[in-house]
């Protein structure tokens, strides 16, 4: 089935994805041109729909996802993904502030670096980034898996709760309530299984795996000195 082509240039952004939908629902392969990194672009889209964005998008790129595989050439902006509960998108790039924010599953995969708070209070799915990871990447992420290999920056996994953040490379300070811990055979396995795909395993990574240290889990809310102390 022949491409369908989306010019987005400066046309209203609802006329746009409306056209993006139609083009989905008709089980077309998109390609999206003249992006401008406009915003907003190319969201809810369908399981099964197949999207790929030439240049650099804006805010909220393949928000909502519900199944689409998404690529997008070069860098976006923030919020890429958010929400999404199915899928795959992948950033030939760089990806701004906020990657996968409250994603609850699918994948995105970042092949250059990500903005601070890369996966905030994600809850499921994998964000894969062959680059570092920006300040407070992890914040609360309630459940998945945040994969950064090249490191990350300041206050890494700060105030997690079940979501995990693994890192090769340098790590530039901690968060709040974070533990390392060694990850078994298994569960290396288990993010190589994830990596697979992406044709990104290696046997020689020394992995820091970061979880939560529970001590935000249970604490008395009038007592400031439970956080104060940490």
């Amino acid at each position: 089935m022949s491409e369908h082509v989306v010019d987005v240039g400066d046309r209203h952004i609802k006329e746009v994805n409306e056209e993006i939908q139609e083009a989905a629902a008709a089980g077309k392969p998109i390609r999206v041109i003249n992006t401008f990194s406009r915003h907003n672009l190319g969201i809810g889209l369908p399981d099964g729909a197949r999207l790929s964005f030439e240049g650099s998008v804006g805010y909220y790129c393949g928000g909502l996802n519900t199944g689409a595989i998404i690529d997008i050439e070069r860098n976006s902006g923030w919020a890429v993904g958010e929400g999404m509960s199915k899928g795959h998108i992948t950033i030939g790039e760089r990806a701004g502030m906020s990657c996968g924010a409250a994603m609850i599953g699918g994948t995105i995969h970042v092949k250059g670096d990500t903005g601070p708070r890369c996966g905030v209070a994600m809850k499921g799915g994998n964000i894969v980034v062959e680059g570092k990871i920006g300040y407070q990447s992890g914040f609360m992420a309630h459940a998945g898996k945040i994969i950064a290999l090249g490191g990350a920056g300041a206050s890494c996994a700060d105030a997690l709760w079940q979501g995990e953040v693994w890192v090769a490379g340098e790590v530039e300070s901690l968060g709040v309530d974070v533990n390392v811990v060694e990850p078994t055979a298994e569960e290396v396995a288990e993010v190589d299984a994830i990596l697979d795909p992406l044709g990104l395993v290696d046997s020689s990574r020394n992995w820091r795996k970061m979880v939560s240290g529970q001590r935000l889990w249970y604490f008395e809310a009038r007592d400031a000195s439970a956080w104060l102390m940490i």
